[in-house]
């Protein structure tokens, strides 16, 4: 069994001790979030320029005010190369803090949905632990939202961005 993601820290400006902030997207029919704390902005997806002999998760490099980015397939990291990305009117590029990787990363989703604020007894960290490899889930994050006049629960899977990106080059 592998050791369960540490939980994050909940101490920032303007949060209660129980609460913590994710930003929620979208990859095909699956739902994640990663910390609010780990993205610098979110962008309209753009032009990207494929890279000669590049990683098939990279999908290459975008120049975002004078800055150029390396953009990468979330969805391939998280399930190989099954997956190829098609944007859409609402594909968007999470740029993430240069502080997680020490790099000018970007990564492509189908959708971003919010930033939310979740009170600790909205995450589960237990079972987290033992889905799959523990440590790339923080937690998971359920919800309970109305379509349509119906409730439906859904089950949003907090990674660690962070450790999923860890050895890219």
């Amino acid at each position: 069994m592998t050791k369960p993601a540490e939980k994050p820290n909940m101490k920032s400006e303007g949060l209660d001790e129980k609460q913590v902030q994710v930003v929620e997207f979208s990859l095909g029919d699956e739902l994640y979030a990663i910390d609010l704390f780990e993205v610098k902005e979110v962008v309209d997806y753009t032009s990207i320029t494929p890279l000669p002999h590049a990683p098939d998760y990279v999908k290459g490099i975008i120049n975002l005010r004078g800055e150029i980015t390396s953009i990468i397939d979330l969805q391939h990291c998280l399930h190989g190369s099954e997956h190829e990305f098609k944007s859409t009117d609402t594909s968007r590029i999470i740029v993430l803090d240069e502080a997680v990787l020490s790099k000018k990363i970007g990564i492509l989703v189908d959708d971003v949905r919010s930033v939310a604020t979740l009170e600790s007894n909205q995450i589960d960290y237990t079972s987290a632990s033992q889905i799959g490899d523990g440590s790339l889930i923080i937690g998971i994050i359920k919800r309970n939202t109305t379509l349509n006049e119906k409730e439906l629960n859904e089950l949003i899977i907090w990674i660690d961005i962070k450790q999923l990106l860890h050895g890219i080059d």
